[in-house]
């Protein structure tokens, strides 16, 4: 019964499982939770959270490489503040322990996929750095002009 509850109305599922969990709280013997599919939507919020977490390097790399792709493009101050509202959000979402589950090289790389099939005024970007000019820690902290400056210092390099 629990397990087609499960399938058939998540939100009925999890409000049942609460209920019983909070018996359990106070002591009280249960026999009916469904503990195989509480386990692993404990493991999911987590795994949602981190998801989410990623979207935003991403998000903001892909706007720092439209910045230094067309630096003279006038949609240049939209992309600023996209970078700041990612940031912004990044920060809020971010905990310590998704600091080792985020591979910002291949979230880099994935970036420079999706810049590079973008034209604005018929032009390609220009040739981006190969390696991700930028941090972890500074796409949390540090300023728009400090990620900025990142990408023109490496991009002859």
């Amino acid at each position: 019964m629990t397990d087609d509850l499960y399938d058939r109305d998540a939100l009925a599922w999890s409000e049942h499982q609460a209920a019983l969990l909070r018996r359990v709280a106070r002591g009280e013997r249960v026999n009916d939770i469904d503990w195989d599919h509480v386990i692993e939507e404990i493991e999911d919020v987590g795994l949602s959270d981190l998801r989410a977490v990623r979207s935003y390097p991403r998000q903001i790399l892909v706007h720092l490489l439209k910045l230094h792709g067309w630096p003279e493009l006038d949609p240049e101050n939209h992309w600023r503040g996209q970078i700041a509202a990612f940031q912004a959000d990044m920060v809020d979402a971010f905990a310590p322990s998704m600091r080792q589950r985020i591979d910002l090289d291949k979230i880099y790389d994935n970036a420079r996929r999706q810049v590079s099939l973008l034209r604005h005024g018929g032009e390609p970007a220009l040739t981006p750095p190969e390696i991700c000019p930028v941090t972890l820690d500074q796409l949390l902290a540090a300023s728009i002009e400090a990620l900025e400056a990142g990408f023109s210092s490496r991009a002859t390099e």
